[in-house]
Parts: C-alpha cells; structure tokens; sequence
C-alpha cells in the first residue's frame, strides 16, 4: 500500500535533517529514511570524529614543538582513551540527531530505501508517495583495485574511529585531506606514519608551495612520505600489512588507511526506477537549482557532485528551501570555501591564480610570507604563507589561499569581501587588530599597490 506524505528526504547528513525539520515546522508530513546512524559521514565518521581525535593529536604537537619557546617535558597521548571519548561523541552526536528530528515531528523510517516509481520511495515495509522528494545519501570510501587489498584488514576513515590501541606502525594509503589529516595525527598520536601516494607531491589539486609547506610540516612530525609510488599489492605477511610498491619497493606497517577518495552512495536507490539519472560516476544529476531528471525530486551534497564538504551541503538545504519557495537561488550562488585541518592548515576561498585566468580575468596574484606577521614570530608558528588573487581590470577580490597556523578561521575574512565584491583596496584599508595574524592580510592586500606600481 502507498501512503501519500508531503516530503520524502533520503538521508540524514548535514543537509536532509535541516531541511526535514523546517519542512515539517511548517506543518508538511516529512518522512525520512536512514540507513545507518543518523547524522551521515559528518558526525558519524567525518568532521566531527576527525577533528575530536585532531584536538588530542595537535595538542600533542604543539606541546613538543613548544621547546623553541622555553618548555620541556614528555607528552604521551593515552591512545585508548583519546578514541573512547572520540566515540563517545559520535553517539552523543548521533542521538542529538535523530531527537531533533522526532521533535520536529519528522517520520522516521530507519531502512534503506529505495524508488519504486516517479516520487515513490519504498524501504523497511514502508512505501510513501510525495511531490517533494530530497537525495541527501552522501558518499564513502572508494577501495582502489589493489592487488591482495580486500584480504587484508584494512581501516577506512570510518572504521578508523574503532581502533582502541596504539599500533606502531601506520600505512596510509593516499596523499588528499583525509589521508594527510589521519595520518599526520597518528603520527602526533606516536605511530611510525608511512604515507603511499601516487603523484609527486600531497594535495596535488592545490598549489605547488601550499602542497610543499604541508610536506615540510609532515617530515617535522616524522611522516615518512612515499610520493610518486603505486600500490600495486597488499598482503599479510609475519603478522604485519605490506604493500608493494609499483617500483619493486615495499613498505610495512600494523594497519593500514585506505583514503583514495570517494564515491557516491547510489547503487541502493535503484534511481532508474524513479526517472532520476545518475553520471558516469555515479554521482546524481542536477541542475543548476539541484533538480533532478525527475520533477519534484531533489539531490544535494556530494550525491549530486557538489564538493564533499559539510557547509556545502548545509547551503544546498537552504538553496532547495528557496526554490521550493518560489526564489531563485542556485548551487553557484555561493563562495566557495574549504580547508584542511592538518597543521599547518590549508585554506582556500575563490579562485587560484590559474584558475582565475582560464576564466578570463586579467589576474594577479601577491604573496605574503607567515614570517613577517608579528604574532607569527611570537607564537612561533611562521611556516605558510597568505596569498590573494585580485582582478587587474576592477580590483575585485577573486580568491585567496592560506596556509598557516588556523588559516581555516582566518579565510573567512576573503568569503564575506568575495561574497559582497570588494576590491583589494577595501582590505588594504581596513584596521585589523595587532597583534593577530587577521593583522597580515591587509597588509597582503596593500602589496597589491606596491606590485602594481613596480610593473612597467
């Protein structure tokens, strides 16, 4: 029997559960389905663990760099009990989650579901018709076709959360944010780290120097980086997990990370059945307002190929509740921002230089070393640098990169003037607060001025 509701949401990541709870605020019949723990890769295995395990892990770090400013002594990470509090949080998170949705009066389904037709959605004995259907299902691990891997214990960065001890040696296998950030806080934590990535440098989708400043922060912390090597095998061997190297090489350790990337989860939705096509990867089809192929159906977040990030899904929900409103809002309308988490962080908001030309701007770019703002020197965190990205033709602020310490609360700053079209003399006139590092980035805008001037 088919029940006809008014909303139907798949999924309870960052982006399903606000719009679930405002839709039924308004008095619609919400019914969402999850099947899984609520809350999504967010709080379950993404943001929220990861930065609760990073809060020990660079605490750790911080505290045994502090002998350049006069501190002694031996930290040790108690292991056990970093990751009993780590998922300690994870159920508090996840339970928060679903009493949120029971006192908005949502539905809940907790079954994997699946299209039965146009807007019909069927899971766990339930089976609900709605005008408004919203794909909220997310992604996960991508296992890379290595040879020998799928017998051999491997963690991804959700099982990562259930290690209890310690182990002495630890593979990570990819060199992106998920690898780098585990990886570098197993290292604080006290493991051997080894880190396999197949391309010449970490983060190859960011710039060259911002890729070259983490590394240099990953020697510091005894990472040992295998850049430019293949895994092509893996085995258990003596009790420990080896991976051969494409180049003959070997590197072993007592577990191992699997964080080669993502894809979407769409293989459960059965998405032809609903009029709903998916890409070549996987991932569903959308348009500019996040409509699917199929009218009334929704899809946001990294289902729909949108940057696998938190915020951006969140802003998805309030794109689709605008259109749903009659207002025009788009996936496009937004600024575009991220960073790691490792130490030193990697930032970004807007555009790189090389990104700014090939959409045509008369672009410049100007850099501004860490090691020449004042609370750099006297916190001795000078490794990274600032770099803004301006429009020659109107002066308008198009993108930033930061890399330095915090450099995740300090972009924020370029979002608001990209958002609202400053010009680099906006920032270059502003008054920030000595001594902070927010104090350096007018001082980056006004090397705009003096880059200008010195050009024929």
């Amino acid at each position: 029997m088919i029940r006809d509701v008014d909303v139907i949401v798949i999924g309870s990541g960052q982006g399903g559960v606000p719009l679930a709870t405002a839709l039924a605020g308004e008095g619609r019949h919400v019914v969402l389905f999850e099947r899984a723990a609520f809350g999504g890769t967010c709080v379950n295995s993404g943001c929220t663990p990861s930065k609760a395990f990073l809060a020990s892990a660079h605490a750790a770090g911080r505290a045994r760099r502090a002998h350049a400013i006069g501190l002694r002594g031996d930290v040790r990470v108690d292991f056990p009990v970093v990751m009993d509090r780590v998922r300690g949080i994870i159920r508090d998170w996840t339970a928060g989650v679903r009493a949120r949705l029971e006192k908005a009066g949502v539905e809940i389904v907790h079954a994997e579901a699946s299209f039965a037709g146009d807007r019909v959605v069927e899971g766990g004995g339930v089976t609900v018709s709605a005008p408004i259907v919203v794909i909220d299902t997310g992604g996960t691990a991508v296992i890379p076709p290595v040879d020998g891997l799928a017998a051999v214990p491997y963690l991804d960065n959700a099982s990562f959360f259930s290690q209890t001890t310690l182990p002495r040696r630890f593979l990570v296998l990819g060199g992106g944010y998920i690898g780098l950030e585990l990886g570098q806080g197993m290292a604080r934590a006290g493991s051997e780290v080894h880190i396999v990535h197949p391309n010449a440098r970490v983060l190859d989708a960011e710039e060259p120097d911002a890729s070259a400043a983490l590394e240099d922060a990953l020697r510091e912390d005894g990472v040992q980086l295998h850049l430019g090597a293949r895994a092509v095998s893996a085995a258990v061997r003596d009790g420990a997990i080896v991976l051969g190297l494409a180049d003959g090489g070997e590197v072993a350790g007592d577990a191992l990370l699997v964080a080669t990337g993502r894809k979407p989860n769409t293989a459960a939705l059965r998405c032809e059945r609903g009029g709903i096509e998916l890409d070549e990867r996987g991932f569903v089809r959308v348009d500019v307002e996040l409509r699917t192929t199929c009218a009334g159906v929704f899809a946001l977040g990294d289902v729909a190929g949108q940057p696998a990030f938190t915020h951006v899904s969140w802003e998805d929900h309030r794109r689709i509740l605008a259109v749903l409103r009659g207002e025009h809002r788009t996936r496009d309308d937004r600024v575009m921002a991220y960073s790691t988490f490792t130490e030193p962080q990697v930032a970004r908001a807007g555009l790189t230089l090389e990104q700014a030309k090939a959409k045509g701007h008369d672009a410049l770019a100007v850099t501004l070393p860490i090691s020449e703002v004042a609370r750099a020197i006297e916190w001795n965190e000078e490794r990274g640098f600032y770099r803004i990205v301006v429009d020659k033709r109107d002066d308008r602020i198009l993108g930033a990169t930061l890399v330095g310490y915090e450099s995740a609360e300090l972009v924020h700053v370029f979002i608001a003037h990209i958002a609202r079209g400053s010009t680099w003399r906006d920032l270059a006139d502003a008054m920030h607060i000595h001594p902070t590092f927010a104090e350096g980035l007018p001082t980056l805008a006004r090397k705009v001025s003096a880059e200008l001037d010195a050009r024929p």
